[in-house]
């Protein structure tokens, strides 16, 4: 059985990590079009940087919780028949033991260079414009992708849906694309669509079923459950 899973802020929520956009529209008290566009680094480099270096230090307070460890654990039995494509730029995945992760938005503990396009891993600052270890122009930048710039690995997750015998979306909100896309991509292949959620997400009637709760109850579970399917 081919596996697409697909995570979202919800599961690193769990973690304490702060969810994208909260209620009232702002990302840590900042509105996104100041921190998550390339004309707000444009605009204001220096301020766009600290904002992504304070996150980049606040990873170190948080950890992997069930949710991870669980998808971690399948990973293990089903080896390259299950794709983990995230939404979410910590490494929360990583620590929680997956070895394949597809970062769909970037990584924060990744620099990338718009001098010579290289990609090299960061867990100090950016904000004092360090040059980069590769060219040594100081071009360096969050490998985050903002709003308006095209997600990474995109033909590959796409070519793993289009195989997908069942697509699973994990603590996602279903509004911003082409993620929310990606369950009406596999059930028009034929696979069966799951989603586990907090609670009903606007994508949930494109789901053939749907699981509300906590990431970290509802993973591990689900998780056993393909499990003991291989004998587990």
């Amino acid at each position: 059985m081919r596996i697409v899973v697909l995570t979202g802020a919800g599961i690193s929520a769990e973690s304490g990590v702060p969810t994208f956009r909260d209620a009232d529209g702002l990302w840590e008290g900042h509105r996104i079009e100041d921190v998550a566009t390339p004309e707000a680094y444009e605009a204001q480099p220096t301020a766009v940087q600290r904002f992504y270096d304070d996150r980049r230090k606040s990873l170190a307070g948080v950890e992997p919780n069930p949710a991870h460890v669980a998808l971690a654990r399948l990973e293990e039995v089903l080896g390259e028949d299950l794709f983990l494509v995230t939404q979410n730029i910590d490494d929360l995945h990583e620590r929680g033991g997956s070895q394949q992760v597809a970062h769909m938005h970037g990584e924060l503990l990744k620099a990338w260079c718009r001098s010579c396009d290289g990609r090299v891993p960061w867990t100090g600052e950016l904000a004092d414009f360090p040059p980069c270890p590769r060219c040594g122009v100081s071009e360096l930048r969050p490998d985050v992708v903002w709003f308006g710039e095209i997600p990474y690995g995109m033909d590959e997750i796409q070519r793993r849906l289009l195989r997908a015998d069942l697509f699973v979306s994990v603590g996602t909100s279903g509004a911003v694309y082409p993620a929310a896309g990606f369950v009406q991509l596999a059930a028009s292949c034929g696979a069966k669509t799951l989603e586990l959620n907090l609670e009903p997400s606007e994508g949930t009637h494109f789901f053939s079923e749907a699981r509300h709760g906590r990431a970290g109850d509802l993973v591990p579970v689900w998780v056993d459950e393909v499990l003991r399917s291989y004998g587990f």
